[in-house]
């Protein structure tokens, strides 16, 4: 590392909100960092050397990662054969290609879990709307696309036979519809020496329709067993990747006291904003520390906390305009991170606030009111 202050150049895969917070975390270690995003108005377009392209053609991935030193993603949906080509040029690439070539189909991700006896919900391949047809029998179950499904899209629930015309005429898989008490979420970070570090697990609340998170709540209210199996199903989810940078692993905690893993991710998430506020060391700084095989920072929280996602709202497509943003700064521990994007859309993630508070009630009161009160319109 006798380059990393001088000539490292760390390349991220994607140039959204995600990667924006990992530039903001690493200025603190003077790294100098390039982007590569196929919106040329993407969210980190500003904030680093920034190259517009797709992020699926290999020539374009390939040539872009060989003026880096290393390479990571703030996206799955990427070209994974470029990725190779860079490791074998010699290029440190984290996560590995090949993590991120699991988790980008979600069939080879359920199969990974099953293979390596991590628990899951049950599930069956299927490779159309056809096939799903002939497996009423297996209803209700939830239809997941086998790629390129995210931020709550290739996800559709299918409770009776009447639902059977919603589901995917692609190849996905079909999945058994948990009856769940809560949906909680554990960050893990594991380096290059196998060493490994966790979060505390959090809480997340789902908008009914869109399967994107509204609120999260941290810590999750979970029986200290509870928290110690989810705990350790995450990390030995990390370990079996061997995966080196941060994993979000998201779980089910059945009504039965089971603990099932949904999805992972293999990057920043969205149930890890908080920690910026909230924990002594941020997610974002951690897969920094991780991907740079640095020592990690302590994961343990400092307040109670919660995260409002700012989604656009529905009826409002163009140039955003944040409704309620003086009223929401007003309050208390309330911390309002805005992404950049210029054009609001239904549903697009635009931002997102914490609220840190020792007081439980107090807590979930500013959550309802930066909820109401602050507006993504156009």
């Amino acid at each position: 590392m006798e380059a990393f202050y001088q000539n490292f150049k760390l390349g991220i895969l994607g140039g959204g909100q995600l990667g924006r917070m990992l530039i903001q975390s690493g200025i603190n270690l003077n790294i100098d960092f390039a982007v590569l995003d196929p919106d040329p108005q993407a969210p980190c377009s500003q904030l680093a050397a920034f190259t517009s392209g797709k992020l699926t053609d290999y020539d374009t991935v390939l040539n872009f990662g060989k003026g880096c030193d290393l390479i990571t993603i703030e996206i799955e949906n990427i070209n994974t054969p470029a990725l190779k080509e860079l490791v074998r040029l010699g290029k440190q690439v984290f996560p590995q290609p090949e993590v991120i070539e699991l988790i980008q189909d979600k069939r080879t991700q359920k199969e990974f879990y099953r293979s390596g006896g991590i628990p899951t919900a049950d599930f069956v391949r299927v490779e159309n709307r056809s096939a799903v047809r002939q497996l009423k029998s297996y209803l209700p179950a939830v239809h997941k696309l086998g790629k390129e499904g995210y931020d709550g899209r290739g996800v559709q629930v299918l409770r009776s036979e009447d639902d059977l015309d919603k589901a995917f005429d692609a190849p996905g898989l079909l999945e058994k519809l948990i009856d769940f008490e809560k949906e909680i979420a554990i960050l893990v970070a594991r380096n290059a020496r196998g060493e490994i570090c966790s979060y505390p697990a959090v809480e997340m609340v789902f908008h009914p329709v869109q399967n994107l998170v509204e609120y999260l709540f941290a810590p999750a209210h979970l029986p200290g067993p509870l928290t110690s199996k989810a705990d350790e199903i995450a990390r030995k989810v990390a370990s079996q990747l061997k995966i080196v940078g941060l994993l979000a692993v998201e779980m089910f905690v059945t009504k039965q006291g089971e603990v099932l893993v949904n999805e992972i991710a293999p990057r920043p998430h969205n149930s890890g904003h908080h920690t910026i506020e909230a924990n002594v060391t941020s997610q974002y700084e951690q897969h920094l520390r991780a991907i740079l095989n640095l020592p990690f920072g302590n994961a343990a929280a400092l307040h109670s906390s919660a995260m409002v996602n700012l989604l656009g709202a529905e009826g409002y497509s163009g140039a955003a305009i944040y409704r309620g943003l003086e009223e929401v700064l007003a309050e208390e521990g309330v911390h309002v991170h805005l992404y950049g994007k210029k054009i609001t859309k239904p549903f697009r993630k635009m931002g997102h606030v914490t609220i840190v508070d020792a007081d439980e009630e107090s807590l979930k009161k500013k959550a309802k009111f930066v909820k109401e009160t602050l507006i993504v319109t156009a």
